[in-house]
């Protein structure tokens, strides 16, 4: 692979904000000195939005990722459906946007499934529009889990500052407590270890761990899963030799993960690290699926349809995402390359 590996970047909903955030950053340069971004999408929907924001883009149907001209001004894009134009309106999905979305990651999986492109960067859709479709999935994740034939995931929040991986994710906080076992912590721990040496390129991860319950459980008076789930995980993953503390108060952890103490916080629920993460890169962090044999990014932020059509999308976060994708495609090949110390893509 050269050092400038193939992302294939999914549209996402074409409803939804998606097609103007693509074009928006790929009208940046320095997109195409970090990878080679191939479009798995509408060519004609993307037309649509080039000429609507008066844009000099040249968008280009390819057969396939190795008929991509990558470079600056081109828009390479491997079109996967043929919506109606007459008939389509931003900001208002439907059965058949449903079904592009899914065509667009399920392509995008097998392709990098199949080496021919280094990782997807995926933008948002709508889990609601997919289930109408015929897609029993709660989201990208799911979807990305199966295709992979994936059982154990994680999901992380990354961005320059901070990063969270969280033990839980969608659920009613009133079951998280339920859900913990000292099994799915560990699980978390390790692979969110295991990710950091192999796609973020860090040697020797440091981890903190989040307690669930004020003060930590304040030894058991608020609480007792710090006591008997988080911290046989914690020692557990210490007898492995992964550098990893806590589980610590999460009132004060976050500040202390903002001076670079540790490289990763892990979370026990969603919002536990996604207030934290967001109040710092709300636009530009970047959501990966850690554990998966294929690299995957996305944009943090869901399809806006309030703002879709408008012009007014930020690219920031997609932008972001495809960094991170290359950054993480170039690790995972030097790491299995045995060059350690070669081109680790953009920081």
């Amino acid at each position: 692979m050269s050092k400038r590996p193939i992302i294939g970047i999914t549209m996402g909903d074409p409803a939804g904000v998606g097609p103007e955030i693509i074009l928006k950053a790929l009208s940046r340069r320095s997109v195409y000195q970090w990878c080679k971004p191939v479009i798995l999408g509408d060519i004609g929907l993307l037309s649509k939005w080039n000429a609507f924001g008066k844009r000099d883009l040249r968008i280009r149907s390819v057969d396939g990722p190795d008929a991509g001209r990558y470079e600056e001004g081109t828009v390479n894009v491997l079109s996967l459906s043929d919506l109606d134009l007459q008939a389509f309106e931003p900001g208002r999905p439907t059965r058949e946007t449903g079904r592009a979305m899914v065509a667009y990651i399920t392509t995008g999986i097998e392709l990098a499934m199949a080496g021919r492109i280094h990782g997807i960067t995926t933008c948002p859709i709508n889990k609601y529009a997919m289930q109408t479709a015929g897609f029993p999935y709660q989201g990208h994740t799911e979807l990305l889990a199966e295709k992979t034939h994936t059982s154990d995931y994680v999901m992380m929040l990354a961005g320059p500052k901070l990063r969270v991986a969280l033990v839980t994710i969608h659920m009613a906080l009133a079951d998280v407590a339920q859900a913990l076992s000292t099994e799915r912590v560990l699980k978390t721990i390790t692979i969110t270890h295991s990710a950091l040496i192999d796609t973020f390129g860090i040697r020797h991860p440091r981890l903190a761990v989040a307690a669930l319950n004020p003060h930590a459980g304040e030894g058991g008076l608020f609480g007792s899963e710090e006591a008997n789930q988080i911290l046989p995980a914690i020692e557990a993953a210490t007898a492995q030799g992964i550098d990893v503390g806590g589980p610590y108060p999460a009132d004060a952890l976050f500040y202390w993960a903002m001076t670079g103490k540790w490289d990763t916080v892990v979370c026990m629920y969603h919002d536990q690290g996604l207030i934290p993460f967001k109040m710092v890169h709300f636009r530009d962090g970047v959501n990966t699926t850690l554990g998966l044999p294929i690299v995957r990014t996305s944009v943090d932020h869901g399809t806006a349809y309030d703002i879709a059509g408008t012009g007014q999308a930020d690219p920031g976060s997609l932008v972001a995402a495809l960094r991170l994708a290359a950054r993480q495609a170039v690790a995972r090949w030097n790491r299995s390359n045995s060059r350690s110390s070669d081109y680790l893509g953009p920081s």
